[in-house]
């Protein structure tokens, strides 16, 4: 009778025991909203180069262009990064060629990067602007380069886009 009883007290003890351990757990661990845990809220998604810096170039006036970048929240670009350039394609006989261009960047945040180290960062919206150092011809390319980075330490490859000039 008494073993029979200690049986018991054990198995309600065990029973119990891993009940409160099971919930204590389940307090703990981060949920979702179905209540099971998902890796995509403890890891951000990265957004894709375009996403995080979409830009756009418009002309200000004859030779001159403005690139604008509306970056994505909690995404910033190296200033040590931009890099602008336009291409000649050979017609007849013209050659073909990249030529620099002249370009203005604006003051930028200091920082400590964890890739770079001290760096002048842009957040929120950049503006850059370009004096071309000859007239386009019909199929010039301005070519524009940039690198950045997430807050939460994803760095994104060196960007690269080709931008038609219309002469």
């Amino acid at each position: 009778m008494i073993l029979k009883r200690l049986a018991t007290i054990l198995t309600t003890t065990t029973l119990l025991f891993g009940l409160s351990s099971n919930f204590l757990m389940a307090q703990l661990l981060p949920r979702s909203s179905s209540g099971l845990s998902t890796q995509s809220e403890t890891v951000p998604v990265p957004l894709s180069g375009e996403e995080a810096f979409p830009f756009y170039v418009s002309e200000v006036s004859p030779g001159r262009l403005r690139v604008d970048w509306i970056l994505a929240n909690g995404h910033y670009l190296y200033r040590h990064a931009f890099k602008f350039s336009m291409t000649a394609v050979a017609t007849g006989a013209g050659q073909a060629g990249t030529i620099s261009v002249d370009f203005v960047l604006p003051e930028g945040l200091e920082r400590t990067d964890q890739f770079f180290g001290e760096i002048v960062a842009y957040y929120d919206n950049v503006s850059v602007d370009i004096s071309l150092t000859t007239v386009p011809g019909p199929d010039s390319i301005l070519i524009i380069e940039y690198q950045g980075c997430a807050d939460w330490g994803f760095c994104y490859p060196p960007q690269r886009a080709e931008h038609r000039l219309n002469p």
